[in-house]
């Protein structure tokens, strides 16, 4: 296997020259001394080492994600959005995946530090945990003070940019869909109590309970960990405790799938006996039977905008960036049947 060095010698060239014009350095050569070397590369069928490339160039070209987790649906839609953004400006992206683990975000922003990344997003939802908040605070600032960009999706009390999806009107419009539509006892499966997204959630639909003059009683709430598994198990505590429920709303759309499983095994029809809304318009959400009600978030467009945020010039002040929440009426939601 050739090396760079073996590239420089057919070239006639130093091993710097030889590498700054393989690893396009914008520094200038001349066109004669480039169609050499990349003459000898081609002669050689030379690979640079891609490793060696990255540790050398890391702060030029590398940024940090943080999500919860890459195989949930929401943090893939934003994925997806970040790497669009990232391919189109020629940036590496690397991925880690938390699993909602405090702890493990403040080691990942350590590590992407240590790999001098030009910018690291926080792509999950924050903690109601103060201590972790000033943990995490604390380390970015150190991140920042040495040239690093930092933008974050959703509500967090952290430095750097922001995308803010609209969450609680997300949520004030899932209200609004089923108390707007006659249903006076609402089930709720929402997120884990921790998350900030869980909580913006369960204030809009509180705000819509109250604007149609209804309530959403503690035992009529279960907290689950957004997937479809924790669904299910919520969805059946739910209509165990209260078989009498006309509508559930699941906080999203993964959890709202393990919702209509647990129905279909029950025999309870949708929508004309159980008026099922979720939350987020994952894909799944057009191809399940009943086709799922949802609350919208434009989850690409979302990662894209974090993207572009965290590689544009720094601001003098932190930019804050809305996300709307639209409703997709489709058959899993109905009026109350009279």
């Amino acid at each position: 296997m050739a090396t760079l060095a073996d590239v420089a010698r057919r070239a006639g060239v130093s091993p710097a020259t030889a590498s700054r014009i393989i690893s396009g350095s914008t520094k200038l050569v001349t066109d004669e001394l480039r169609e050499r070397v990349l003459r000898a590369v081609d002669e050689l069928q030379y690979v640079p080492n891609a490793h060696a490339q990255f540790l050398a160039r890391a702060q030029r070209t590398a940024v940090g994600v943080i999500v919860h987790d890459v195989s949930d649906p929401y943090f893939a839609e934003i994925t997806r959005g970040l790497q669009q953004v990232a391919t189109a400006n020629g940036r590496l992206v690397i991925i880690c995946n938390s699993y909602r683990d405090p702890s493990r975000e403040l080691e990942y922003v350590e590590l992407l530090r240590a790999q001098q990344v030009a910018a690291i997003i926080l792509a999950g939802s924050g903690y109601h945990d103060p201590a972790f908040t000033k943990a995490l605070t604390g380390k970015l600032a150190a991140y920042t003070r040495t040239g690093g960009r930092v933008s974050v999706i959703g509500r967090h009390e952290l430095p750097g940019d922001a995308v803010m999806p609209a969450n609680a009107d997300g949520g004030h419009l899932a209200g609004v869909e089923v108390f707007g539509g006659g249903h006076r006892k609402v089930g709720v499966i929402a997120g884990p109590k921790v998350l900030t997204t869980t909580t913006d959630r369960l204030a809009g639909l509180r705000r819509a309970a109250k604007q149609y003059g209804r309530t959403l009683p503690p035992r009529r709430i279960v907290f689950a960990d957004f997937d479809r598994d924790s669904g299910a198990a919520a969805t059946r505590r739910l209509l165990d405790d209260s078989p009498d429920l006309t509508a559930i709303v699941a906080l999203n759309d993964s959890m709202a799938v393990g919702t209509l499983s647990v129905l279909r095994e029950r025999g309870i029809a949708v929508p004309s006996q159980m008026s099922v809304v979720g939350f987020d318009d994952m894909p799944i959400a057009r191809d399940v039977t009943p086709a799922l009600t949802t609350v919208r978030l434009p989850l690409t467009e979302m990662g894209a905008r974090a993207m572009t945020m965290a590689l544009e010039d720094r601001a003098r002040t932190p930019r804050v960036e809305p996300a709307a929440a639209t409703l997709v009426h489709r058959e899993s939601s109905a009026p109350l049947a009279t």
